[in-house]
C-alpha cells in the first residue's frame, strides 16, 4: 500500500474504527455506517469475511427506482460534492453463515479519497429520511469507497463428452461456443465476451447469425466515439472481430503447455512408485495387485492426455496464431452507450458471423458450457442445493445448458429458487472469457450507478447486481472479472437473466457484478430490429 493510501486508511480508522471490518472481503473501506454496529471477530482472531446477499422486496419494487433517483438528487444537492459511483440495496451476512446480520442496507459507493467522514455523517440522515418516507423503516445506510467500471478485457467443434478430463476446457477457448472470447482485429488488446447467438429475421432463407455483445467491447470507448454505428452495405469496410484477443490467445496456449508439463511430472512420480513395487507374484495380496493396476492406468491415461494436448497445441499454433486466422465476423451494429428513457443503462452491439467458418454439425449454437472449472456435483450443490426445490432438477447433458426464453421482471422481484442457506433468490450462472463458469445470486431491486466523463458530465443509470456466491467453505466467490463484459447471465433452466456490463469495488476482489436485465435489453434491440430473436435449438448452419 502506497504511503498516501496508508495515511488515508489511518484517517478513516481514526474517525470510524469499523472502516475495514464492516465490508471486509466484500467491498471497499467504509467511511461511515448508520445503525447498530456489525459483529466483529474476537481480538487476534481472523477477520469475519462479509458476503453481500440479495435483498428482495416485491411490495416496494414498483417505487424503488424513484427512491434511487431521490437519493441521488439529494446527494447532488449537498454543498459538499459527493462523487457517487453506485447505490446498492443489499443484505449482509458473514461468509459461510445462513443468518443475516443486516437485513437491509443501502450502500452508497463514492470515489476513493473524495468524501470525508463528517460529510458522510451529515448526509446519512437525509438518505434515511428518503427511505423512511418510502416505507423502508429498518434500513441502514453506509458510505463506502468503491469504483464502478465497465469491464473490457473453419473453427473447431466442441463436444466435452468426446474429450478426456481436462482437455475440453483447453479446447473451448478456440471454439465459437458461448462464453466466446472476442476482440476487434485491429484493437486485439481490448477483449470481451459474446453472450448469445441471435437472428434478425424470421425469413428461413436468411441464414445470417449474429453474436450479441457489449458496445464497449465492439467499439472500445478509448478508441471510438460513442455513437451509433451500422454497416448498411457490403461496400463499407469491415471492422473484423476475432476469436481470442492477444492476451487470451497467449494464456490459452500457455494453459496447454502447462497441462503437458503437469502430466509429465505426474507420470514420473507414478512410474517411480510403480518401480518400487515388488515383482508381480501369483500369491501377492489383492491390494498390491490393485495398486499396480491403478498406477499403470494413471500412467496410460496421462500419456493419452499428453498426446491429446500436444495435438491441440499443434493445431492452434498452426491455424490460429495470426489474428487473420481467427476472424469470427464483423461489427454489424453498435448502439450508443447510454441511459434509456426508463433510466437503465444500455450497452449492446451485434457481430455478424462468417457462417461459412462454422463447422456444420458441430456448431453448438445457444448451448452454454457450464463446466470447465465447475463439475456436475457443483451444479447440483449450488444451483439445486435444497431437496424441496428439486421440482425442475436437472444436470445439463455434458454440462451444456440449452438457452431459451428469458426471466420476466416479476421473477426478479419475487424469486422462487432456494440457495444453500435455503433463502429465496434467483440463482444465476454465466461463462465469461476470464473467469469461466461462475454461480451467483441476483439482487431483487435495482442499483443506481454513476460514471464520470472527462467533460465533467455525470451519468446515472439503473442496473441490477449479481452477487458472488459465498459458500459454506468460507470463500467469497467472484461472479465476474475484467474481460467478462458481454457475457449472458442465465438461470438454471437456461432462461436469459441479463447481459454483464460492469463490476464495482475497489479491487478485483469485489463480489458485485452489474447487468442490464434482458427483459429491458430485449425491448431496446427490438426497437431497432423488430424480428430480433434467439437462434433456436437444432438450427442448420
Amino acid at each position: 500500500m502506497a504511503d498516501n493510501d496508508s495515511e488515508h486508511l489511518g484517517q478513516l480508522l481514526d474517525s470510524y474504527p469499523a472502516a475495514i471490518t464492516d465490508f471486509f472481503g466484500s467491498g471497499g473501506f467504509c467511511i461511515y455506517k448508520t445503525g447498530p454496529a456489525w459483529p466483529v471477530a474476537p481480538p487476534n482472531a481472523q477477520k469475519l469475511i462479509r458476503a453481500a446477499r440479495p435483498y428482495n422486496n416485491p411490495e416496494k419494487a414498483p417505487i424503488w427506482t424513484q427512491v434511487l433517483k431521490s437519493i441521488a438528487a439529494f446527494l447532488d444537492s449537498l454543498e459538499v460534492e459527493v462523487q457517487l459511483t453506485a447505490i446498492d440495496p443489499l443484505a449482509y451476512a458473514n461468509v459461510g453463515e445462513a443468518k443475516l446480520f443486516c437485513n437491509f442496507v443501502v450502500v452508497i459507493s463514492v470515489n476513493p479519497h473524495t468524501l470525508a467522514y463528517q460529510d458522510a455523517v451529515a448526509a446519512a440522515p437525509g438518505v434515511l429520511a428518503i427511505l423512511e418516507n418510502a416505507g423502508f423503516y429498518d434500513a441502514q445506510v453506509a458510505f463506502v469507497e468503491a469504483l464502478y467500471r465497465r469491464r473490457q478485457v473453419k473453427f473447431m467443434g466442441f463436444n466435452p463428452n468426446f474429450e478426456l478430463e481436462g482437455i475440453a476446457n483447453l479446447r473451448k477457448p478456440f471454439t465459437p461456443s458461448l462464453g466466446v472470447s472476442i476482440a476487434l482485429h485491429d484493437k486485439p488488446h481490448y477483449e470481451g465476451t459474446g453472450s448469445v447467438f441471435v437472428r434478425l429475421s424470421s425469413d428461413p432463407s436468411d441464414k445470417r447469425i449474429f453474436l450479441l455483445t457489449c458496445a464497449h467491447v465492439a467499439h472500445p470507448p478509448p478508441e471510438f466515439e460513442n455513437r451509433v454505428y451500422s454497416r448498411k452495405n457490403p461496400s463499407q469496410p469491415r471492422e473484423n472481430v476475432i476469436l481470442l484477443g492477444d492476451k487470451t490467445y497467449k494464456e490459452s496456449v500457455d494453459d496447454i503447455m502447462k497441462m503437458i508439463g503437469e502430466e509429465t511430472m505426474s507420470i514420473s512420480t507414478w512410474e517411480a512408485s510403480l518401480g518400487r513395487l515388488p515383482a508381480q507374484a501369483d500369491d501377492e495380496p489383492a491390494g498390491l495387485t490393485g495398486r499396480r493396476q491403478e498406477l499403470t492406468n494413471l500412467i496410460a491415461i496421462a500419456k493419452m492426455k499428453i498426446t491429446a494436448a500436444d495435438e491441440l497445441h499443434t493445431a492452434v499454433t498452426k491455424y490460429y496464431t495470426f489474428p487473420d486466422c481467427r476472424n469470427l465476423g464483423f461489427v454489424f451494429y453498435c448502439a450508443e452507450i447510454g441511459v434509456g428513457k426508463d433510466g437503465y443503462m444500455y450497452d449492446w452491439a451485434l457481430i455478424e458471423l462468417d457462417v461459412d467458418k462454422l463447422e456444420a454439425g458441430s456448431f453448438l449454437g445457444n448451448k452454454l458450457y457450464v463446466g470447465g472449472n465447475k463439475t456436475e456435483l457443483d451444479w447440483e450443490n449450488y444451483m439445486f442445493p435444497q431437496l424441496h426445490d428439486h421440482h425442475d432438477f436437472h444436470v445439463p447433458e455434458d454440462l451444456l445448458l440449452q438457452l431459451k426464453d428469458y426471466v420476466r421482471e416479476s421473477e426478479f422481484r419475487d424469486p422462487q429458487n432456494h440457495d444453500i442457506y435455503d433463502q429465496k433468490t434467483l440463482l444465476a450462472v454465466k461463462n465469461g472469457r476470464t473467469s469461466g463458469t461462475t454461480y451467483g445470486r441476483v439482487n431483487g431491486l435495482e442499483s443506481l450507478t454513476r460514471e464520470y466523463h472527462n467533460d465533467g458530465l455525470k451519468v446515472d443509470a439503473f442496473e441490477i447486481i449479481v452477487l458472488g456466491y459465498d459458500t459454506k467453505r468460507g470463500k467469497n466467490m467472484r461472479f465476474s472479472e475484467a474481460g467478462d463484459s458481454g457475457a449472458m447471465v442465465v438461470d438454471r433452466l437456461g432462461r436469459l437473466i441479463g447481459q454483464l456490463t460492469g463490476g464495482g469495488g475497489p479491487t478485483d476482489a469485489t463480489d458485485k457484478s452489474y447487468i442490464t436485465p434482458y427483459f429491458k435489453l430485449k425491448l431496446q434491440i427490438e426497437a431497432v430490429f423488430k424480428e430480433f430473436h434467439l437462434l433456436p435449438p437444432r438450427h442448420g448452419v
